[in-house]
């Protein structure tokens, strides 16, 4: 990404679910309100980019839970710093996707 990368809303609001603890596709659209044509297209873009990085969890804690293996994502350090930067461009962003309700969860 260039020295000032500018990101969409979808990509700031994505990286700032992430920020805020949403951490699996499903429950990054469910706090975005976007859907999975536009949020697992967002977050391949975005670890192409480095900005976030993923992990398969562990086989054996879907089966225990009756589900599927989910992939959960976290923001890298250049991600950090263009979700800071992001803040700047979408002053509402972190009123959308507080910290304290995911962490809370």
């Amino acid at each position: 990404m260039g020295a000032d990368p500018k990101l969409s809303h979808t990509a700031a609001m994505i990286l700032q679910a992430i920020h805020a603890g949403y951490m699996y596709g499903f429950s990054i659209m469910e706090m975005t309100g976007l859907p999975s044509g536009t949020v697992y297209p967002a977050m391949r873009r975005l670890e192409r980019d480095e900005l976030i990085c993923s992990h398969w969890e562990r086989q054996s804690i879907a089966d225990a839970e009756q589900r599927p293996p989910r992939k959960y994502y976290k923001l890298t350090p250049a991600g950090k710093t263009v979700l800071d930067a992001s803040r700047k461009r979408y002053p509402l962003l972190e009123r959308l996707i507080p910290l304290e309700e995911a962490r809370a969860q």
